[in-house]
Order: C-alpha cells, then structure tokens, then sequence
C-alpha cells in the first residue's frame, strides 16, 4: 500500500481502507494463504448445502417467491444461484438466501479477533457478484484476502466491547468487510470503494439477541447483501460520507467506544496478512465455538476412561473470560437452542461420543435422559484475559473418580489444522445432512483448483455450476 503523503490531512479510516483495497495485488498471495482461501470456500459451500433444507432456508425461499424475487433456472446474468437449488435471484437476492443456508447450521468457519465467521459474510456475496458478472475465478481469492483483512483489522480494535454490547459481530463487523471485497472484486477505484464502506455502514446491524434463533442466519445473510448492494451502488456513483466509519457519528462512535480508526488501520495489508496472522480455524462440531475447547477436552476423556451420562455424577467447565457469553441456553429443548447451549454439549458428547449434525435434532435434545444431565454441569469463567483461550474440565464420577483435562490448542483452529481428510469428512456430514449424493472429497478437489496458480481456476460461473452439480444432479429425497 502506499505511504500517505504527510503534507496531506490525515486521511480518514476509510480512505485508508480504500487504498489498501484499490492496490492489493493477487501476487501477494502465497501458496498457503490460496490453499486456506481454497478450504474457506468448500467448507462454507459445503455447510451451506447442509443448510439448505433448514427452516430458515425454506422459510427465506417463500419469502422470495412470495415477493416474485426468484428467477427460471434457465435466467441469464446478470442472475445468481441459490446453492443447491435450480432457482436464481439478483446478485444480492442471491447472497442473501446463500448466506442464510450457510449460518443456520453454525458450522462455518471462525476466526479469533472477529468472535465470529468471516467467510460466511463472504463468499456467498462474493461467488454471487463474481458468477453474475462471468469474472475469472482467479479474481475471488484475493477479494476473499482483502474482506479478511478489513474485517479482522476493524474487530482487534473493537469486536470485544462491541461484542459485548450487544453486537453480532459476524453480521455488524462483516458487512464492512463484504463490501470492501466486493469493491475489490468488481476493480472498484479508491474513491468508489470510500463510498461502499460508508454506504455499507449505513445497512450494518445485527443484534447478538438473535443467538440461538433463525434471526441469527438472516443478520449473515444479510450482511452479504449489504456488501453486494453497497458496493453496485458505489459502482454506479452513489456516494457516502467520507468519514462514517470515523466521524463523531460515524461507525466507531456509535457502534464501538469511539476508538482509534485510523490507528487500528495503520498496518492494514502489512505482512503477514491477516488471512496467516488470524488464520481460519475450521469448526469441527456443528455448535457454537465457544463449546468446542470443552468438547474436545470431554471426547478425549470418554475415549480413555470409556465413560458415558451414566457414570458422571457431576462435572464443571471452567473457561478464559468471556468464553461462555454465546452461550444462552443453558435449558435448551430445540435442536437449534442446543447450539448455543454447554449444558448440550457435554450431555451430547457424554451419550452419543460426537457431535454431529443428527446431534441437533429437537428429539435428539429432548431425549430424557440427556435433559436430566443438565443440572450436573456447572460452567464458570475465569477473571484475567479474554485471550488466549482455553478449557477446563473437571468430572466427578459416581465410582468415586475424578478427571480433569485442559485444553488450549483447538483441533481445527490455525494452530493445528485440520487435514484435508478431515475437512471432506466435515463436507460429507454436510452433505449427507441436505440429502446431497456428491461427495466432500470433489467438493475439496474443485475448491483447490483455486489455489493451484493465480490464472488458473476458470470462469467463476462454470466454478459455480461445477460445485451446484455436486447438489442438483445427485438430490436425493
């Protein structure tokens, strides 16, 4: 990026962010950052097909054709598709419904600093936007990369206060980031790009209230229609104001504590990259995050003691702080309550010995033997750093035993990947769930033809209709 010219004002947060995005090259990208570009697109395309069949989804689909929102499958561009369906929509339309399906699992990737799933606000605006205007598939990578880092620049500077107002940073954080990707992707000169961050503050939202409702996957898709339509306006010459992430009632105002934009930019597109430097942690259980340190803790020991619901008399997860916020349902009796529930997890964990996508059915967290386990979990947060984060468990067994374990590195977060084997086998449940015949392992091999080489990769339409092809030709009632 280059270096402001100190004869000049300051410039805003958003002309920083604009410069960064106008100049980013795709040659900055190495052979990792492409690959983890590569497995964020299969693992979100892949849950969202999982999704599809969800109630939000279904719901979201009468919606539109109640609205005559929704297209022929035979509708040219500028038409996008709804994946997994023969159906098409607008650009945004489709980001919308795209981004709904692939966050009602809460499956999808997170990364640390947003407290949430960037790639979910993401790719469905950006796979949208690219197929409808028949763009290189080279050309999404790197888009992706720049989403990335605005989102994780902005949330080390505020996602925990703002977090912890009420916000839901994967929507109100990343609808900022969707636009700026877009901007990028559609070659959006600075100044446009200026004009889609503001007009993409104008729509951010998204209220953590909605956790464990269907609400929660509308802010999602949401946030990737805000990005599309912020960033075609833009295009088309609408214009913002130059400081509404910054000024005394821009974004950070009102949003945040009025925090330093322009300091929290200040190595925006710096090496290394935050795409490396956060990195993508690939969820391995179908819940939510803030569960899966404990998960990982109580599946390793039910796998060395042979302990199930029935030997536990009492166990207690103790956690960093503010690790236990999403989780609001400590009584949950629906499948989706469950996913924001610890009580849940460890009685699932304890009966069953995974979590799993058949994990959340309502019957499934109904079962009475499962709701009778809750009382014996207690959860309690530790004072001291929201980070590094960690797990601790401690389970008292009617036998007279205790266990304990603690967790720091998560399986599947950036420190300790999953394999390539794992992540098609994470596609497989997904796919298997939205009654899908294709499989993760095509899934994963079309998805990394992106990271091969920068020209490489197609057109993004045919990308798309390749991935569709694995869901439409292979339904299954």
């Amino acid at each position: 990026m280059n270096a402001p010219d100190p004869h000049l004002a300051p410039a805003s947060a958003a002309q920083l962010i604009a410069a960064f995005a106008c100049d980013f090259d795709a040659g900055r990208l190495n052979e990792n950052e492409r690959s983890l570009c590569a497995r964020s697109l299969a693992d979100s395309f892949g849950v969202a097909l999982g999704g599809r069949h969800e109630h939000a989804a279904l719901a979201a689909l009468d919606y539109l054709r109640a609205a005559g929102l929704l297209l022929p499958p035979t509708s040219p561009p500028p038409a996008a598709s709804l994946w997994g369906r023969t159906e098409r929509a607008a650009p945004e339309i489709a980001a919308w419904w795209n981004g709904i399906a692939g966050h009602v699992l809460d499956y999808d990737d997170v990364t640390p600093p947003l407290r949430g799933h960037p790639s979910i606000v993401l790719w469905p605006a950006l796979l949208a936007l690219a197929e409808s205007r028949g763009l290189p598939a080279a050309r999404l990578a790197p888009a992706f990369a720049v989403g990335m880092e605005v989102i994780c620049k902005l949330a080390r500077g505020i996602a925990v206060e703002h977090y912890a107002r009420g916000w839901h940073s994967t929507a109100s954080i990343g609808a900022l980031g969707a636009a700026v990707a877009c901007g990028h992707l559609l070659g959006l000169d600075a100044v446009r790009i200026g004009h889609a961050i503001g007009l993409a503050v104008a729509q951010a939202a998204g209220t953590r209230e909605n956790v464990g409702t269907e609400a929660k996957s509308f802010q999602a898709g949401h946030a990737n229609a805000a990005g599309v339509r912020a960033a075609c306006l833009a295009e088309a010459g609408f214009e913002a104001g130059p400081h509404a992430l910054d000024g005394p009632h821009g974004y950070v105002a009102l949003y945040a504590h009025g925090e330093d934009a322009a300091g929290m930019l200040a190595d925006i597109g710096c090496a290394p990259l935050e795409l490396s430097r956060a990195g993508l942690d690939v969820k391995q259980y179908p819940m939510c995050y803030a569960t899966h340190r404990a998960l990982d803790g109580l599946l390793a020991l039910r796998e060395q003691h042979g302990i199930g619901l029935a030997e536990v008399a009492w166990m207690q997860v103790r956690t960093s702080r503010g690790a236990l916020v999403p989780l609001v349902h400590p009584h949950p009796r629906s499948g989706l309550e469950g996913k924001f529930s610890m009580q849940y997890a460890m009685a699932a964990g304890l009966a069953d010995g995974a979590v799993r996508l058949t994990s959340f059915t309502d019957a499934a967290v109904q079962r009475p033997e499962v709701q009778a386990f809750f009382s014996r979990v207690e959860t309690d947060e530790a004072p001291g750093p929201v980070s590094p984060r960690w797990a601790e468990l401690e389970l008292r067994l009617h036998d007279g035993r205790t266990l304990r374990i603690r967790v720091d590195t998560l399986h599947g977060s950036s420190q300790k990947p999953a394999s390539d084997s794992e992540l098609a086998a994470k596609l497989d449940d997904c796919l298997r769930w939205g009654r899908c015949a294709g499989s993760g392992q095509a899934l994963l091999r079309r998805c990394l033809q992106l990271s091969d080489h920068a020209g490489d990769g197609g057109d993004a339409a045919a990308l798309v209709h390749e991935l569709q092809q694995l869901a439409i030709s292979g339904d299954t009632p």
